[in-house]
């Protein structure tokens, strides 16, 4: 099983709404009011919002595939893209999705390495995200790639309002 990526385009759109809605959905979906996420999920994955943030030169969308398949996707944002102001040597990895069909397959390994080489051909020296308190598998993995809580932010399910903790890590040459 190899697993290979490919820089998303703007005809990914219909695709990426699919993915982002089947992996978030499956990750929140025991943890959240049913149509407060269905209201967030309509919202973020609209396909007109899709097709701008691919067109967005601050923005790229990278999938991973395993044997043709679609397991999964990293956005990551600089400058004006980054949903937060973090600076000019900053990199945001707002979406790691993988599907649950690929759990355990080290596809979160190379979205994660994917972003750590974008950040360095980008010239950024930090890395930073947003992730739900509540995501404890989401933190440990980001922990274990050496990224430590540096604040938090609100982040909007619907009309309801939950708390994400922003984490960074600080590139090293």
């Amino acid at each position: 099983m190899r697993i290979r990526l490919r820089k998303c385009s703007e005809e990914d759109s219909l695709l990426l709404k699919e993915i982002g809605q089947e992996t978030f959905r499956d990750t929140f979906v025991q943890d959240n009011d049913p149509e407060e996420l269905e209201a967030y999920l309509e919202q973020a994955f609209a396909l007109g919002k899709l097709e701008k943030e691919l067109a967005d030169p601050y923005s790229s969308f990278f999938f991973a595939e395993i044997d043709g398949d679609i397991a999964g996707y990293v956005k990551l944002n600089v400058e004006g893209a980054q949903t937060e102001q973090m600076g000019r040597d900053s990199l945001e990895i707002e979406r790691i999705y993988v599907r649950k069909s690929h759990h355990q397959q080290g596809v979160g390994k190379a979205l994660m390495l994917k972003a750590v080489e974008e950040a360095e051909v980008k010239e950024r020296n930090r890395i930073w995200l947003g992730v739900w308190e509540k995501n404890a598998h989401a933190i440990s993995f980001y922990e274990k790639w050496g990224f430590k809580r540096t604040g938090s932010h609100t982040f909007m399910m619907g009309d309801e309002e939950q708390i994400d903790l922003i984490m960074t890590k600080i590139l090293t040459d």
